[in-house]
């Protein structure tokens, strides 16, 4: 089974590939810089979202591509990457024969949503809902912790934060809580594997069920 990666130098991206070439997947990242890693089964496609070429034949695609405003430099950059190059890449996996996408969106993620960041999380689910992949299973994670190689000040400081709120976020709250980049990317990898059709939200709850697997 060949999996097409999106996201793969970012902090879940990573860590899929990773899993992935460990349990011996053959593996196509798609992204605009090469990964670093070597090994059997991976290839590596360097390119711009906004050009993609056509991809190479494969069963399941993961995408794990994602920045903040902050990082961006503004609404409109964050868009390009956050909606725009998710749906340029899923309609890439698509042509290339794609049945299963698995991308990783964000708790709260709601079109209607008044904050403009939920709302460009909405809306990108909506679009991948409306390219009739015949499993699409969307990863809603709360805040997602781990060593970064870019400087996010804000998103350390909630890290700092985490354990003195995480004990008060029970119940249908801990979605909102926070969740290691090591159980979303695990819980993306035992995804990959799952076949009943459907569209298939899961929260912190539900990944961190699924990594144990």
């Amino acid at each position: 089974m060949t999996i097409l990666l999106a996201g793969a130098t970012g902090l879940v991206g990573s860590r899929v590939l990773v899993l992935l070439l460990a349990a011996g997947k053959p593996v196509v990242t798609i992204g605009r810089r090469a990964t670093g890693n070597s090994g059997a089964g991976l290839v590596e496609i360097v390119a711009d979202f906004a050009r993609l070429p056509e991809l190479p034949a494969a069963e399941v695609a993961i995408c794990a591509l994602g920045t903040t405003i902050a990082a961006a430099g503004s609404q409109a950059a964050f868009r390009a990457v956050d909606h725009d190059a998710v749906l340029a890449f899923a309609a890439a996996a698509k042509a290339a024969g794609v049945a299963h996408f698995i991308v990783v969106t964000a708790v709260g993620a709601d079109a209607g949503s008044g904050v403009f960041y939920s709302r460009v999380k909405g809306e990108v689910e909506h679009g991948l809902a409306a390219l009739g992949f015949a499993r699409l299973d969307l990863l809603q994670p709360g805040l997602i912790i781990g060593p970064r190689s870019e400087r996010r000040p804000l998103e350390a400081f909630f890290q700092w934060l985490t354990p003195l709120i995480s004990p008060m976020l029970v119940g249908g709250l801990s979605r909102y809580g926070s969740i290691g980049a090591d159980r979303v990317a695990a819980a993306a990898v035992a995804l990959a594997e799952q076949q009943a059709p459907g569209v298939f939200r899961h929260q912190n709850d539900a990944m961190s069920s699924l990594a144990a697997t």
